[in-house]
């Protein structure tokens, strides 16, 4: 949210050192993002005189001006020269004093005045419009100064629009702050000094809103509160300079002087209204009827922006009985909007279901002010007098009369408020600081709470605010008083515990490893949404038998995060193909998440840790003597190899899998990794078709496994094997096998028939040849190695254990020598 601190001292004294502000404001949790000088906004932007105004010679309606800009522009010889700029405007004369835009200036949104050609003929700047500067919304004329403006001085310094604004993250929990008031009521408390409320005085004219307009609100928990006001006999137009420049400031652009209003109040004291034109909304026999309910589910409604959309049962309209005329605290509807030629106006100010509005802004992508505020929540509570303020400026800047009372629909007038006992002498203890009780009596006092002695001696009694939605506990005035007195001035101590150490649990040390093992082998960590959309799985061709139910969210930020995700995979593999469309070729990534599955008639899903890898493109860049080979199925498996070693899991192997088992991977190219008889996860090619599906170019390796597998097979250490003492024997072997005969399967006839004298045996050259091994066959070759660990082998044990091996392995497999 953006701050004017010319607008916010008004209410508050603001320090004038900005950055010492800046600095606090970060200490007492509101973030400032950014420091704006709107000065600097106008840079390139002078007052100006039209010396003389001669029709261009090739249109029928642009002219072609000498501007004199005093100083601002210097000739070849350093002397002053008036401008030459070719204007299409109507509304001026020579003589006029004007606003200029020199080339080089950026007018707000974004325009940048160059040096150009108009039908031929040379313009060095622009004259501005009320509009194009952010000051109105007159676009019909450039803007006219009285004649006696200055010639060639900064508009900025002209008009007196210098001002800094803060560009602040404001917590979500804390909608109070989204308002000039809210912020300077905050500001207050910061530095102990009183802020003030605005104050409007509203006149009322003889004629009642009694039988000219009703509401009716179906369901409470809809709109808690809504009130409407009618205001007669406006005058729609621009703005006046003060109301069009105190907008500008925060980056609102004028619209009307009406809208303008209720964007004013928005921003002043962070109430939305709304504001239709009362002839338009089916009156019957003279009067409204205001209906708050449901959409009805394909119900049809233009909105503001044009749009036509198509509603759902969980929306809230504001409707007429023939017709919705606008989205309950999102957007206005077109057919309804305020106008040139409105005359009487319907002012609404209400409060909205916050998780309503959320859902519907975000299901039809209408994010607005209004919006943001009412899915924080706005506090029921004054809305009688926000609406009362907002009618008399309306009425102070577009004329009008106010029509007497209003018609207010409230569910809980009789609510209480919130009553927290703070007990000082355990906040001192808890904060570790003595804290003085005056001091948490105004704070708590100039944050807006009602401050009384409690029952007990040492305990106060605070009745919260309506718009602290956020104090709820008596932890939460703790935080208060904390945040206000100052985190940093509180002496740092050491926790008590004498004689502990601490130790990683299993689980840390299983994700220490991981996490070394990944960059080891070259991945960088990351992290993706824990959301995902609902065709995730059918994108990556994944099967979901065994994978539970999607769990569904109830308020999801966008349709494509309706869900949690059950696979870690597919956020991944948008990285992928994000970090491929920007240029980057060669990408290992790896994650350490959850995935979530539902289950039928559990509330809450069942979460699993993952640990999930993509590979894509190459390990190292181009050399100019070789292309690096890409990433394929062995580099994924080499990873997961390097990942078993280091956590010691017992009986690692790989089981390839079948089209049918794996339709999300390669055929082919496509394992499972097991330690023991146990699953630990699956390593292989992404389809090509899954590929293309998130938008990424194939090959991409990927793996996925199961944390809480690893976390219980891993061992805390590896066997201690001694050096060997003996020499060990090699010999080679080659198998002429089958097809089908796997490098599994020999392996462990090999280590089966070799005993306790073969130490090792080693895959080193695979050979098909239909001439010379025959069709269908392949030859294996392996290096063998023999040692005993007491003594040295003679030739005739080798011989006889290597006889052994190579006819068990023939029986077994049907192998032949080569």
């Amino acid at each position: 949210m953006k701050i004017s601190l010319k607008w916010l001292s008004e209410y508050v004294e603001v320090p004038s050192d900005v950055q010492a502000f800046c600095d606090r404001l970060d200490l007492t949790g509101t973030g400032v993002e950014g420091v704006e000088r709107l000065g600097d906004a106008f840079d390139h932007i002078v007052t100006g005189r039209v010396i003389s105004k001669d029709a261009h010679p090739d249109s029928d309606h642009m002219w072609v001006c000498q501007v004199d800009v005093g100083e601002a522009n210097l000739g070849a010889d350093g002397a002053p020269e008036p401008l030459q700029i070719v204007c299409g405007a109507q509304n001026f004369n020579a003589g006029d004093h004007i606003v200029v835009a020199l080339v080089g200036a950026e007018l707000p949104g974004g325009i940048k005045i160059k040096k150009s050609r108009l039908r031929g003929v040379a313009s060095c700047g622009m004259n501005c419009s009320a509009r194009e500067l952010g000051f109105g919304s007159d676009h019909t004329g450039i803007m006219i100064l009285p004649e006696d403006a200055p010639v060639g001085v900064p508009f900025a310094e002209y008009q007196g629009v210098t001002d800094t604004v803060l560009d602040l993250e404001i917590t979500p929990n804390r909608p109070d702050s989204l308002s000039v008031v809210g912020f300077a009521r905050e500001v207050g408390a910061m530095y102990d000094v009183d802020f003030r409320m605005p104050e409007r005085a509203l006149q009322e004219s003889d004629e009642r809103i009694d039988g000219q307009v009703s509401v009716e609100v179906t369901d409470a928990a809809l709109s808690p509160r809504y009130t409407a006001r009618l205001i007669r006999g406006v005058k729609v137009g621009p703005s006046p300079d003060w109301l069009a420049e105190r907008l500008a400031a925060i980056g609102q652009r004028s619209i009307n002087n009406v809208v303008d209003v209720t964007n004013y109040v928005l921003f002043e004291l962070g109430q939305p209204l709304h504001t239709f034109d009362f002839d338009a909304l089916d009156l019957e026999d003279g009067a409204a009827r205001i209906i708050v309910r449901a959409a009805h589910a394909g119900e049809k409604l233009t909105t503001l922006d044009g749009e036509e959309r198509v509603l759902t049962p969980d929306m809230t309209v504001i409707a007429t009985p023939k017709r919705a005329v606008a989205l309950a605290g999102v957007m206005g509807g077109l057919d309804s909007e305020v106008t040139e030629d409105t005359v009487n106006i319907l002012l609404e100010a209400a409060t909205f279901s916050p998780a309503h509005t959320s859902r519907t802004s975000r299901n039809l992508g209408l994010m607005s002010d209004s919006s943001i505020r009412y899915e924080r929540r706005v506090d029921d509570a004054g809305i009688d007098e926000r609406s009362d303020y907002a009618a008399a400026l309306i009425a102070e800047v577009a004329g009008g009369t106010v029509c007497a009372g209003r018609v207010d629909v409230w569910a809980h007038a009789d609510a209480q408020a919130l009553v927290l006992p703070f007990r000082v002498e355990r906040f001192q203890k808890m904060m570790g600081a003595a804290i003085p009780v005056d001091f948490i009596t105004r704070s708590l006092t100039r944050l807006g709470c009602t401050v009384s002695a409690g029952d007990a001696e040492g305990v106060l009694r605070v009745t919260v605010p309506t718009f602290r939605p956020d104090l709820e506990r008596e932890i939460d005035l703790y935080e208060e008083v904390l945040r206000l007195y100052g985190m940093d001035r509180i002496e740092s101590t050491l926790p008590a515990g004498r004689g502990r150490v601490g130790v990683r649990t299993r689980r840390q040390e299983c994700e220490r490893i991981v996490h070394r093992a990944m960059t080891a082998s070259g991945l960088n960590e990351t992290m993706t949404y824990s959301f995902a959309g609902g065709d995730d799985l059918e994108l990556l061709r994944m099967r979901e038998e065994g994978m539970g139910e999607a769990a569904e969210l109830i308020n999801p930020m966008n349709a494509d995060h309706a869900f949690m995700r059950r696979s870690i995979v597919p956020g991944l593999l948008r990285s992928v193909a994000y970090n491929q469309s920007h240029g980057v070729a060669d990408i290992q990534l790896y994650e350490v998440g959850t995935v979530f599955f539902a289950h039928e008639g559990s509330k809450k899903p069942r979460e699993k840790r993952r640990v999930a890898g993509v590979l894509a493109g190459a390990m190292g860049p181009k050399a100019w003597n070789a292309e690096p080979a890409a990433f394929d199925f062995f580099d994924g498996k080499g990873v997961l190899e390097n990942v078993a070693r280091e956590l010691a899991l017992p009986k690692v192997k790989f089981k390839a899998l079948g089209a049918d088992e794996a339709t999300h991977l390669q055929p082919g190219r496509a394992a499972v990794m097991m330690s023991g008889g146990d699953v630990i996860g699956w390593v292989g090619e992404i389809h090509p078709l899954a590929v293309e599906a998130y938008g990424a170019k194939a090959p991409v390796v990927a793996f996925e496994l199961d944390a809480d597998a690893l976390e219980r097979d891993m061992r805390p250490a590896r066997d201690y094997v001694d050096v060997p003492q003996f020499p060990g024997v090699q010999r080679d072997i080659a198998f002429v096998v089958d097809e089908g005969v796997s490098d599994e399967k020999l392996m462990q006839c090999m280590k089966s028939a070799g005993g306790a004298l073969l130490e090792g045996a080693r895959l080193f050259d695979v050979y098909r040849d239909d001439e010379h091994v025959g069709p269908g066959k392949k030859s294996m070759a392996y290096a063998l190695t023999y040692r005993a660990a007491d003594r040295t082998l003679t030739s005739d044990e080798v011989d006889k254990a290597h006889e052994k091996l190579r006819a068990k392995v023939c029986r077994a497999t049907g192998a032949e020598v080569r």
